[in-house]
């Protein structure tokens, strides 16, 4: 986690605010159609995924909690119902300018810190552009920020499967794991780290087909 730790604090929240900025932007222009298509997070569509990435900029912690109440103390059931019902009562153009309004809010997650908050911004924007076939690449530092926080806590804790396999990133110097060599972009190889599928073709080597939907 070498890299991480020479970022300042200060270079970090500046990487959020502009990742914000730039998928309010991205959001912003997408056909209206396109708001409803699947994305890479299971069950949820552009609009859910969205409204999501705003959640914690606009609920406060007692209204969250409340919230984890009503779920039963289940984190994912909770941001399930919070994400389909905030994508029902905003439109498109509202839950892109919660991300550009607050660009420079402090929210981080629960565990994690400030490079959590990096992350959830940056995995979530790859959610809908990898699904929608948008070949938005998330700028260099941003993304080994957040390779240097890949650890085996952080497969198990987003439901990575990446034993018996070592990712090789094409574009960075940056490998995770032993056994079979499975390559690609180091933002692709993220999304794996994040328990996420990916559509055929962004990976290479004999584990590949093991990453598809």
């Amino acid at each position: 986690m070498g890299n991480t730790q020479r970022r300042t604090t200060p270079d970090i929240k500046a990487a959020i605010a502009a990742e914000r900025r730039e998928l309010a932007d991205l959001l912003s222009a997408l056909p209206d159609g396109t708001w409803d298509a699947p994305t890479l997070c299971a069950g949820w569509r552009v609009r859910e995924v969205a409204a999501h990435m705003s959640m914690g900029f606009r609920h406060s912690l007692p209204k969250t909690m409340g919230e984890l109440a009503k779920a039963g103390g289940s984190l994912h059931r909770m941001t399930d119902r919070c994400a389909r019902r905030d994508a029902a009562a905003h439109p498109p153009s509202a839950l892109a300018d919660f991300l550009r309004d607050h660009a420079d809010h402090p929210w981080k997650p629960p565990v994690g810190g400030i490079a959590a908050a990096l992350g959830h911004d940056v995995i979530h924007g790859l959610d809908i552009t990898v699904a929608l076939g948008i070949d938005r690449r998330v700028p260099e530092d941003r993304i080994r920020i957040l390779l240097d926080t890949v650890t085996p806590r952080t497969v198990r804790f987003f439901k990575g499967d990446l034993g018996g396999v070592e990712l090789r990133a094409t574009d960075l110097d940056w490998t995770y794991g032993t056994g079979a060599p499975l390559s690609g972009s180091a933002q692709d190889l993220l999304l794996l780290a994040y328990g996420r599928k990916l559509p055929p073709g962004h990976l290479q080597g004999e584990p590949s087909g093991r990453f598809s939907p």
